[in-house]
């Protein structure tokens, strides 16, 4: 395995932390990590809410990349609350998609990273909308 997807697991389990916030949000069950263009690493918790104002990690990833000044994406890791990756959902798809639409399907995603198995998103996504 590329040892830049160690890096990112090990980013995103170290900031993998489920806590409950208030009695209506929760935060960190999933994190994630981003690798930018630069090779930097950014990372996201989920924060769920009683309602839908709640942000995926992923999401909120590649908006810390965004506020760091960067806004193209080369890997996307996931881990989900049972410690295993997994792929991004349709909002956190669109999102790529939307802030890369000339370059997205080179953007890699850790799918399953007990075994190694890498997809771009233009596999998830093959078919955009616009």
């Amino acid at each position: 395995m590329d040892k830049i997807w160690q890096e990112l697991y090990n980013a995103a389990r170290s900031v993998q932390n489920e806590r409950q916030i208030s009695d209506y949000i929760s935060a960190g069950g999933v994190a994630a990590a981003v690798q930018s263009k630069s090779g930097k690493i950014y990372t996201g918790v989920c924060v769920d809410t009683c309602s839908t104002l709640g942000i995926c990690a992923e999401r909120n990833a590649i908006f810390n990349m965004l506020t760091n000044g960067e806004h193209e994406i080369s890997r996307v890791l996931a881990i989900m609350e049972d410690g295993k990756t997994g792929t991004p959902c349709g909002a956190c798809r669109e999102f790529m998609v939307q802030l890369m639409p000339k370059n997205y399907k080179q953007i890699q995603i850790m799918l399953d990273y007990d075994n190694n198995k890498i997809v771009t998103l233009e596999e998830l996504t093959p078919h955009w909308w616009i």
